[in-house]
């Protein structure tokens, strides 16, 4: 497990490096909600830069994990509530830099934070229904409101960075090859101002954000877990797994 830190002139950069798709077990999302928690409550440190090596942004929580062992459920729910929640907590701005896919807990980062710039090639979505499982939909309704939350829930089919940006979700679109770069460029913009006035700006903004990100998201991670023990859940993983066609039967 990579998750690599580096702090230059009040800049934090986090950085995903997982192969093959920065997908993480729950040792993962502990580690994350961490490093996040310490990069917060260092002085030196103005503003954070969460973004990724490889394919992709990040494919959210490691099923296989989850397929050996179901009962690892409840770390992997602490390690994204906890990850999710430093995130979104952390008392200076972050920013998210995304490219190639955002999934599941990946749309957990990019909707706990303050602002998301996305490559020409991201993509985001919740895939979780194919996998047995529920989750972040919270945070993908930060994102892009209700009624696409909705269909993106229910049938598990991602959107594209032009149409995220559309939605509002996504502050802007660059070339794959400029989205660090401009991740930073505007990381510094916010580095240079008042350190004081930035922390009491993400204090303020969080307060008087009508959806309570935390409690609604615990909420759903109750839903996540009764799913999880049903036959359809484990069904699915093992679907997934295997690489075949998950097969669902009438429990009615």
């Amino acid at each position: 497990m990579s998750i690599q830190v580096n702090v230059d002139k009040g800049v934090a950069e986090v950085l995903l490096d997982h192969p093959p798709v920065n997908a993480l077990d729950s040792a993962g999302w502990a580690l994350l909600a961490e490093r996040v928690t310490a990069l917060g409550r260092d002085e030196n440190v103005r503003v954070i830069v969460i973004a990724a090596e490889g394919r992709g942004f990040c494919a959210g929580v490691d099923v296989k994990e989850l397929a050996e062992d179901p009962s690892r459920i409840t770390a992997v729910n602490r390690g994204c509530y906890d990850a999710f929640g430093a995130i979104y907590d952390c008392t200076v701005p972050v920013i998210c830099a995304v490219h190639g896919f955002c999934l599941g807990g990946g749309i957990g980062i990019a909707g706990s934070s303050d602002v998301v710039i996305a490559s020409d090639d991201a993509r985001f979505g919740l895939p979780e229904i194919d996998r047995g499982a529920l989750g972040a939909a919270t945070h993908l309704m930060r994102m892009f409101g209700m009624p696409k939350t909705r269909r993106m829930l229910y049938s598990g089919e991602p959107i594209s960075a032009q149409e995220a940006h559309r939605l509002g979700g996504v502050e802007s679109v660059v070339a794959r090859d400029a989205l660090r770069a401009e991740a930073h460029e505007l990381a510094r913009k916010i580095a240079e101002k008042s350190p004081q006035a930035v922390r009491l700006a993400k204090q303020s903004l969080n307060g008087i954000e009508l959806l309570d990100v935390k409690t609604s998201y615990r909420f759903e991670q109750g839903f996540t877990l009764e799913l999880y023990t049903s036959r359809d859940s484990q069904e699915a993983r093992n679907a997934f797994v295997e690489g075949r066609k998950a097969k669902f039967e009438d429990e009615s």
